[in-house]
């Protein structure tokens, strides 16, 4: 395990591959591993923690494990705030996370042929004032209490997944859908709104990016489930940290934000509980190649030395 208090964020990128300080992964559990990183140091953090009671990662404590929904929510609280301690007073915070439904009394759930992830030892009861076959809305309990604890609520992206996992249920559509909430530590952040914009109908100029964002699941063969998509991740990454800017991912996973930051510049500190993710995710990193030419975003490409200088680019307010 890599002490988190000995971390060098100072590395860079080799030119062809990526060197394996560019990214830093922690092994460790992230309500311990955090406390060891130093105030305001990371420009901006992508994330997707683990969902309340969708699957059993084999750890005991973990989160989204808890037998109450409010302890789960309460945990990440915790830990967001801890992000916002490590995060610089311009930074921000993009949280990918689902929805999920009450278990209807089922205290299991076996795996299947296109998910082996999806196996589970347990599942939580329904939630006291819920009913069996409710849609809880955790995405926006969790949103709602972060906002509650300090952050700006800036934007309620909606990741729509054309190829999403069918479902075989007959009284209510398949959920295509998850979100990316955007928020910032204070009032006035760092946004390169430019580096995302989208082509415009007939092709002539460009348009600010919306908040429906239709990006394809990725699988991953070696995790067994569908991963954090690299398309997902990059607009976070260009539009909320500068060239050489640092990233931190609390629930890394198979690395997908790693990879991400060296294939457009950026540096990365990643934590990790799970052994073997943190092996898939070196894997995949030793694969990763950074920019073959530094304009990754429109205009000139901004340093993580100019970032001091510009700060602000686009508020909206």
């Amino acid at each position: 395990m890599t002490p988190a208090s000995h971390l060098d964020i100072d590395r860079t990128v080799h030119e062809n591959k990526a060197d394996e300080s560019a990214v830093q992964i922690i092994h460790g559990d992230v309500r311990q591993e955090l406390a060891h990183l130093a105030d305001e140091t990371f420009h901006c953090c992508v994330t997707s923690p683990p969902y309340w009671g969708m699957r059993d990662y084999g750890y005991e404590g973990q989160i989204g494990a808890e037998t109450r929904i409010q302890d789960y929510i309460e945990h990440l609280v915790a830990v967001f705030r801890e992000v916002r301690r490590v995060l610089r007073n311009d930074g921000t915070l993009w949280l990918n996370i689902g929805n999920t439904y009450t278990s209807g009394g089922r205290t299991w759930r076996q795996s299947d042929a296109k998910n082996a992830g999806r196996a589970m030892s347990y599942r939580p009861d329904t939630p006291e004032g819920l009913k069996p076959k409710d849609l809880i809305g955790v995405a926006w309990m969790l949103a709602m209490a972060l906002q509650l604890n300090g952050w700006y609520l800036r934007s309620d992206i909606i990741w729509h997944k054309p190829n999403c996992q069918p479902e075989s249920v007959k009284d209510r559509v398949t959920v295509s859908h998850e979100y990316l909430f955007m928020l910032s530590k204070s009032e006035s952040y760092y946004f390169d709104q430019d580096a995302i914009k989208e082509p415009t109908a007939d092709g002539k100029t460009r348009k600010n990016k919306r908040t429906i964002w239709s990006i394809n699941t990725e699988p991953c063969k070696e995790a067994h489930f569908a991963v954090f998509p690299r398309a997902l991740v990059q607009p976070c990454l260009l539009s909320g940290s500068p060239l050489d800017g640092l990233v931190l991912d609390p629930f890394f996973g198979s690395g997908t934000v790693g990879v991400v930051a060296v294939e457009t510049g950026r540096r990365c500190v990643g934590i990790e509980l799970k052994a073997d993710y943190v092996e898939i995710a070196r894997q995949r990193l030793l694969n990763a190649l950074p920019p073959l030419i530094p304009d990754l975003e429109v205009g000139a490409p901004r340093s993580a030395t100019s970032h001091e200088l510009y700060t602000t680019p686009s508020l909206g307010l």
